[in-house]
């Protein structure tokens, strides 16, 4: 079974970037993502989410729902819940730049 480092990893070098270049399309230091890679940092949301999105790949990819055992189905809900406020979050904050751009006439 693999590790989200280890599915991290795969992605990155799936685009053939070398972890120098993963990392500063991160805007994070080598050290930081190869912790990434290796299991030695845990991941926030935010850093998956991010991750996700400069790999171009889902994160369900990347967390391999199908390897998450029954114990783990409340911190998968949990995550899930945390991914959609986040996303709610982000909308909000679309809309009210819109709203200013409104605004100032742009």
């Amino acid at each position: 079974m693999k590790s989200i480092g280890d599915r991290i990893k795969q992605s990155r070098q799936a685009l053939g970037l070398s972890q120098a270049d993963a990392a500063k399309k991160l805007n994070i230091s080598t050290p930081a993502f190869c912790k990434i890679e290796t299991g030695q940092t845990d991941l926030n949301i935010s850093r998956l989410l991010q991750i996700s999105k400069t790999f171009k790949v889902p994160v369900v990819q990347l967390i391999d729902v199908q390897s998450v055992g029954a114990d783990s189905s409340a911190e998968l809900t949990a995550l899930k819940k945390e991914l959609i406020e986040k996303e709610e979050e982000i909308n909000k904050l679309r809309k009210k730049v819109i709203d200013l751009y409104d605004k100032l006439g742009m």
